[in-house]
């Protein structure tokens, strides 16, 4: 490898670490929901796993039913919380294309 290989090499690489940390800096504004029990229960998380909304339907705050509510309340977040990660996921893919090559099994999402 001739040094004029490796200055694209590390060109590439600077490249691409601009592109993560902008794509970093926009995963705040990545929004996903998740819902429960057929709607009463809405969680909306951001890509960075942060929960920022949670809906409970006025007709299901009952001291009765309690921990079903509990439960939808962990159902919607725990979707929420993967549709946003998935979100990110994807977001951190599409700013990276084409900066490195395409390496099956390789998911740069998780570094981060």
């Amino acid at each position: 490898m001739n040094m004029l290989d490796m200055a694209k090499m590390m060109g590439k690489l600077r490249e691409m670490q601009e592109a993560m940390k902008a794509a970093q800096s926009n995963l705040e504004n990545i929004h996903a929901t998740g819902e429960s029990g057929g709607g009463m229960v809405t969680a909306t998380a951001n890509g960075k796993k942060k929960l920022l909304k949670l809906q409970i339907e006025p007709g299901l705050v009952n001291a009765e039913d309690r921990e079903m509510m509990q439960d939808l309340i962990v159902a919607a977040i725990n979707t929420a919380l993967e549709n946003a990660e998935n979100k990110a996921a994807e977001e951190l893919r599409k700013s990276t294309e084409g900066l490195m090559p395409n390496i099956p099994g390789l998911d740069l999402s998780k570094m981060f």
